[in-house]
Parts: C-alpha cells; sequence; structure tokens
C-alpha cells in the first residue's frame, strides 16, 4: 500500500508541476500558443511519466534503506542517532555566526547554501565518528558501571573494530577464533569484499569458483551464528581501483585492525600505519617450541637427504629429521630435540631417537 501511494504521489506531483508549468514560459511564446489546455494537458502528462518513474527510483531506494535499518542492530541505530544529532548541533553552534554577517543582497544566497552543505558535513561526521566509537559512547552513557568510569579514564580501551578480506574468509581459521573467543569486537565486512566473493563464485575457473563458493557459505555461518558481531557494511571507493587499496583505506577511516592472511596486503597495511592482524603470524606464534632435550612421539615417513637420516613431520607440518633414524621409516618412535633451525621455508627441528641418544 505504501508503496503505490508513492508512486501515485510523485505522479502527481508530476502531472500539477507540468499542468502549471506553462506559466513559466515568456509571454510572447504563450501568445503564440493557440491552445493552452492542450499544451498543459501534455506537459502534465509528460511530467507525469517523469514523476512516475522519480516514484519508481525512490521506492526501490526507500525499501533498500529500510531493509538495512531493519536488520541493523539497536546499538548502531542509537549510537548513529546520537552522532547525527551531536553533528546538526555543532553544525548550528559553528555556523550562527554566520548569519550576522553583513552581506549584500546580491549574494544572499550564500547564507543558506553554506548552512545546507555545513549541516550535511557535520552531520556525515557525527555519523561516522558513531560507527567509529559506538560501543565506547553506549558504555558512557551507563555512568555506574565501573567499566564506564575506566573507560572514560583512559585506564581501559574499548576493543578496535576488525575488518577481514577475501582470502582470510575464505580461508576458514576465522570461524574458529571467532569460536574459541580470541578474537574480540565488532568485525565488518565491506560490501567490496562480497562483491569480490561472489565474482570468484561465479568465475569460470574451477577452482577460483570452488573457493568464492566456500567463502560464501562461511559467511553466511558467521553470519547465523554471529549475528551481533558481524556486519555486512556498504561502503564503497568508486575512485580506488583495487580491493586490497579500499581495506587499507577503509580500515584507516574507522581507526579499525585489518585481519588478513595476505603477507604483501599485511605489509602495505603496516606501511600506512594501519593495525594487522594476520593469521599466519598467529599460528606461527602459537607453535609449540622445542627445546634441546625434549622428547617427541613421532612418525617417521620418509628416508632423509642423508644416507642415515630418517624424516617425519607435526601436527603443524614442521619437518623432523631424525638422525640414526633410517631403521625408523614407516614406525613410530620417541626422538631427543638436538637442535632447531628456522628458515625462509619454515621451522625445522633435528632430532636423534631416544635410545640411540641415551647409549
Amino acid at each position: 500500500m505504501l508503496d503505490a501511494i508513492i508512486i501515485i504521489s510523485f505522479i502527481v506531483a508530476g502531472a500539477g508541476i507540468g499542468y502549471y508549468s506553462i506559466e513559466l514560459l515568456p509571454e510572447n511564446v504563450q501568445q503564440q500558443v493557440t491552445n493552452v489546455e492542450a499544451l498543459r494537458l501534455v506537459f502534465a502528462a509528460f511530467a507525469a511519466l517523469i514523476g512516475g518513474a522519480g516514484g519508481l527510483s525512490f521506492q526501490i531506494s526507500y525499501r533498500r534503506i529500510e531493509k538495512q535499518v531493519r536488520e541493523m542492530p539497536i546499538e548502531v541505530i542509537l549510537t548513529r542517532a546520537i552522532g547525527l544529532v551531536l553533528g546538526l548541533l555543532i553544525a548550528n553552534l559553528m555556523l550562527a555566526p554566520l548569519f550576522l554577517l553583513p552581506i549584500p543582497a546580491d549574494f544572499s544566497f550564500i547564507k543558506p547554501l553554506i548552512a545546507v552543505l555545513g549541516s550535511i558535513m557535520f552531520a556525515f561526521s557525527g555519523v561516522s565518528l558513531a560507527d567509529t566509537h559506538g560501543p565506547a559512547l553506549l558504555r558512557l552513557i551507563n555512568f555506574h558501571n565501573v567499566e564506564s568510569v575506566l573507560l572514560a579514564e583512559g585506564t581501559l580501551k574499548a576493543a578496535a573494530t576488525k575488518v577481514v578480506d577475501t582470502s582470510c574468509i575464505i580461508d576458514g581459521r576465522l570461524e574458529t577464533l571467532l569460536e574459541t573467543g580470541f578474537l574480540e569486537g565488532q568485525i565488518l565486512v565491506p560490501q567490496f569484499v562480497l562483491q569480490e566473493l561472489q565474482q570468484l563464485a561465479d568465475g569460470a575457473k574451477d577452482l577460483k569458483r570452488m573457493r568464492g563458493r566456500r567463502g560464501l557459505e562461511i559467511l553466511n555461518r558467521l553470519k547465523e551464528t554471529y549475528s551481533d558481531r558481524i556486519l555486512i557494511h556498504p561502503v564503497e571507493y568508486d575512485d580506488i581501483p583495487t580491493v586490497d587499496a579500499k581495506l587499507v583505506r577503509f580500515a584507516q577511516e574507522i581507526s579499525g585492525t585489518l585481519i588478513t592472511n595476505d603477507y604483501n596486503l599485511s605489509k602495505v597495511a603496516s606501511v600506512q600505519k594501519v593495525p594487522v592482524l594476520n593469521i599466519n603470524d598467529l599460528v606461527q606464534a602459537v607453535r609449540p617450541t622445542y627445546l634441546p632435550g625434549d622428547s617427541i612421539d613421532l612418525k617417521v615417513l620418509k628416508e632423509g637427504k642423508e644416507p642415515s637420516q630418517g624424516v617425519g613431520y607435526l601436527e603443524d607440518g614442521t619437518m623432523v629429521v631424525v638422525e640414526e633414524g633410517i631403521g625408523y621409516v614407516g614406525g613410530e618412535v620417541r626422538v631427543i630435540v638436538t637442535s632447531a633451525l628456522q628458515t625462509t621455508a619454515g621451522r625445522m627441528i633435528f632430532a636423534k631417537p631416544q635410545a640411540s641418544a641415551l647409549a
């Protein structure tokens, strides 16, 4: 019903404007018209068509915005409303002296123009700041909360909003991090990342299509499980060509932290002073550290480069070279770590069978 009212209102408004717009024509042109009423009807019909098209466009935009607002958490709506009010209040306070300035009548349009532009600018800034510092603002409203007091004093810092890239979603380890509770704060998925996943899922190559579909499936599961933390943000940068550059720009604007497993993207972001959480670095950091003298139960899978060596692998993929382990290939043996070596390809551990080490 509302859709019909919107479209009909635009059609009626357009027809009315078209019907009376003939009066705006110069008098000499109006005098040349033999049938003014017919011309009014033609103008009204033409303007009604334009009004109908405008009404349809407005109705589609209205429904899209309404859907986005319905899906927004109440906290986001509240903080954005506060940010909007504060932005407009600051705009009015700062622009009030402008109306006291003596401006010639020929330039009187400058005052309302600056007032409108300034209000829009400060309102947008208020909403943007609310998106960035919304959780902290909500906590500050509750004055009786100890956390609010410590946050206001600066003793506590609010968790930074996280921005995830395409490779991080496809990787799948983000889901595990959320399940274990090691990842805190709000997580934003920019619209251009979702579009990139869709392009991969629709791609011609099987491997890319499979990766894209896997990413979309993981993202759907995350949205269902963590609907209050995973948000799709409709941000877009038409002037920036690459997704990586858009991610860095977005993280800069919201003072967020970028989550990725892309080495090059993490380095570019670090150069531009954007905090980065690289999942691969996390995996390296939580790997168990083995010191000389530690014992490991290991399955020796194959022969090493040297005649007497055997090679096995830990659960995290670390290669273990077993001296005098050639006789244990295909079986399990307890080995004693003798040394470890960190290379560009990863970490290597050297060990000896426990029986040989104790002999």
